[in-house]
């Protein structure tokens, strides 16, 4: 499994872009908001790629303990 990170965020560290849109074979977000954004800005590159919405805030720090637990709780039905 390959896993790659990024934000849509202007200030991101790693913008999402066109071409990791096209890479990806499923998209995570974290809010409803995320998807909506996604499927705005990169209609044209997303094909039939699904967005997952996992349903959590997006209020955490980088590798925040609490952030991790809850991910791997959210993705433990995607990863088998």
């Amino acid at each position: 499994m390959d896993v790659l990170s990024a934000g849509i965020a202007s200030e991101a560290d790693t913008p999402l872009d066109d071409e990791l849109v096209r890479w990806a074979d499923r998209i995570f977000v974290m809010e409803q908001r995320h998807r909506t954004a996604v499927r705005r800005q990169f209609r044209s590159s997303l094909g039939s790629t699904p967005i997952v919405c996992l349903g959590m805030p997006d209020r955490y720090r980088y590798m925040d303990p609490q952030l991790i637990d809850l991910l791997e709780r959210k993705m433990a039905r995607f990863i088998g």
